[in-house]
């Protein structure tokens, strides 16, 4: 038996198709202007990746901000069931979630069971989000996949006060123009994203271990910055792609909505 989840996010749309045990396939797509065109595309492409059609799939659930616009869902849940989940069936110890999106961030806080017992979110300041990292990239002239490895060179990390992007943008220019390193500003960029969404997780009292999922999970700087912030261990999804967890989380509630009937 085959079940599928899909994610459809704000920036990206992902699948994930599991069987009774394990992910069979998966497939991210750039989410672009239809949702229910690139929901169709990322789950054609995990189907095709998986050897089946969607008519095997005896489940499919659908999550994320464009999730009403699933057509071919059977249900729908919401990003907090379904990170805690996905987190939860990674790393079974797993007592809190951080998902740090490209338009939001997520804390939950998680019972033994995976269940989620209380949780806060911000939609509201791209300043917690994947999205200022992607600004604060472009500020600096480089792609947002070299801001890892350049935080690391860092030899005394800046320290950002603007909790505003747009004033923060400006902050970064001022920093380089008194002569700041590159890599001294991503540090402190990484700092600055990892406090405020520490604020967050610690509004509803998150306990270790944390799992750490969404895109952003990826930046090992974001990853040591959050880490190091919160005082707590931070691990990662076990052999799962952390920007994944929205939609692995979908299908395991398919399986579970399955073995119901």
């Amino acid at each position: 038996m085959f079940y599928g989840g899909c994610d459809v996010g704000s920036r990206t749309a992902k699948a994930v198709i599991i069987n009774e045990d394990k992910i069979a396939s998966s497939a991210l797509l750039d989410t672009g202007s239809s949702p229910e065109v690139v929901a169709g595309n990322v789950m054609d492409t995990a189907l095709s990746e998986s050897g089946i059609c969607m008519e095997d799939l005896s489940r499919i659930v659908g999550t994320g901000y464009g999730r009403r616009r699933i057509p071919f869902a059977h249900a729908m849940e919401s990003e907090i069931s379904c990170h805690g989940l996905a987190a939860w069936w990674s790393n079974p110890s797993a007592r809190a979630v951080i998902d740090i999106g490209g338009q939001d961030a997520k804390a939950i806080r998680l019972s033994p069971d995976g269940g989620v017992i209380r949780y806060m979110y911000n939609d509201k300041c791209a300043s917690g989000t994947g999205r200022f990292l992607e600004i604060m990239a472009e500020a600096l002239g480089l792609p947002l996949s070299a801001l890892e490895e350049t935080g690391d060179k860092a030899v005394k990390r800046c320290v950002l006060s603007s909790q505003c992007v747009i004033f923060a943008e400006t902050e970064v220019i001022s920093l380089l123009n008194a002569g700041r390193s590159i890599p001294d500003v991503v540090a402190g960029l990484h700092f600055a994203l990892a406090g405020r969404v520490a604020a967050l997780a610690r509004g509803i009292g998150v306990e270790a271990p944390v799992v750490m999922t969404g895109g952003v999970a990826k930046n090992k700087g974001v990853f040591k910055a959050l880490s190091e912030t919160l005082g707590l261990e931070l691990v990662s999804m076990s052999g799962v792609d952390p920007q994944l967890a929205g939609a692995l989380g979908a299908a395991l509630k398919a399986r579970e909505y399955a073995n119901r009937c």
